[in-house]
């Protein structure tokens, strides 16, 4: 029963993520037509005459490697909010438990308002993934050295560090060029306008491994759900399960972080989403809270390109709206 209803959600759930991509590619400051898309693709793909002409640039060159970035930082984010709230035990924790958010902020503001675009199109991206890994670094080893390692002890490290990036972040702002203030706000937002094939890979990495996690260690995580009691009986080490996820969550995050900015809420909603749709254990709870995901931020990319056309909004406001009114409502139904 419970598997059959898993696999009519994955079968909607393609269907409606293949609609969101075409329409994410098609509809932007220069509309183009859905036929004509799928046109474009085929033809790079061989099938029929070769793409050429503006309109093949903008769908290959600029929108297609947008949707598939959403595509991973949906999938990533979600994922690993799965793992999170399973071994935190905690509803509400999402990705950017670590600092993660306000370290990469802390090096993407570095760049725009001090260091400046010294490597290329790949300064910004490096600086942000550099600031998440030295925030995750820090986070862990506060940990580490405490007595306990439960996962009270990372959320109060967590937060500690990213007041610390947070304020580093702020001092930047101000002291360097007020001209920037703008680029500071829309990437601390969450955007997507870095996608490009050459920096895709890394939103690649970041998705997979997140991904890759979640199902090698599906069945740990499964025992992990009848208490630490039960876990350990199975023969689950507890602590080195929560610290080889809590490494691996924080070095995907790192990851597409550096490339879409600080978008919050899909690593905490989408889990949620999909228990209620299909079950609890982590092999099919993974799958689908990827599905979810993916499709989650490909529609709020979409609705931040058309809500204020030709102005786009930072997609991390419209998820970040759509979460508080999810919060709301489960709160009221509880």
């Amino acid at each position: 029963m419970m598997r059959g209803r898993a696999t009519l959600v994955w079968i909607a759930g393609a269907g409606l993520l293949l609609a969101l991509a075409v329409a994410g590619i098609a509809f932007g400051s220069t509309p183009i037509a859905p036929a004509e898309v799928l046109r474009v693709l085929a033809g790079a793909l061989g099938i029929g005459a070769e793409p050429h002409g503006p309109v093949a640039r903008i769908v290959l060159d600029l929108r297609l490697p947008r949707v598939l970035l959403a595509i991973c930082v949906g999938i990533g984010l979600a994922t690993v909010g799965v793992l999170l709230q399973t071994t935190t035990r905690n509803d509400l924790a999402d990705p950017f438990l670590f600092g993660l958010s306000s370290g990469a902020a802390a090096g993407a503001v570095s760049v725009i308002t001090i260091f400046g675009d010294r490597l290329g199109v790949w300064t910004l991206p490096l600086a942000a993934f550099a600031g998440a890994l030295v925030s995750a670094v820090a986070v862990l080893t506060l940990m580490l050295r405490q007595d306990g390692r439960g996962p009270e002890r990372l959320v109060i490290a967590g937060l500690a560090v990213s007041f610390l990036f947070g304020a580093l972040t702020t001092l930047m702002v101000f002291s360097g060029d007020q001209r920037a203030a703008y680029s500071v706000l829309f990437w601390t937002a969450g955007g997507l306008g870095l996608a490009s094939w050459s920096n895709l890979p890394l939103g690649l990495v970041g998705a997979a491994l997140a991904f890759g996690t979640g199902m090698a260690l599906r069945h740990r995580l499964d025992a992990l759900l009848g208490g630490e009691e039960t876990a350990v009986s199975l023969g689950v080490d507890v602590d080195r399960l929560r610290l080889v996820v809590f490494a691996l969550a924080a070095l995907a995050t790192a990851a597409l972080v550096a490339l879409s900015g600080v978008i919050g809420f899909v690593g905490l909603m989408v889990p949620h989403l999909a228990r209620a749709l299909v079950s609890v254990r982590h092999g099919v709870l993974v799958a689908t809270s990827a599905l979810l995901g993916a499709i989650l931020l490909l529609a709020s990319d979409l609705a931040s390109r058309v809500l204020l056309a030709p102005q786009e909004l930072p997609v991390g406001i419209v998820t970040s709206a759509a979460g508080a009114l999810f919060v709301l409502i489960v709160v009221l139904r509880r």
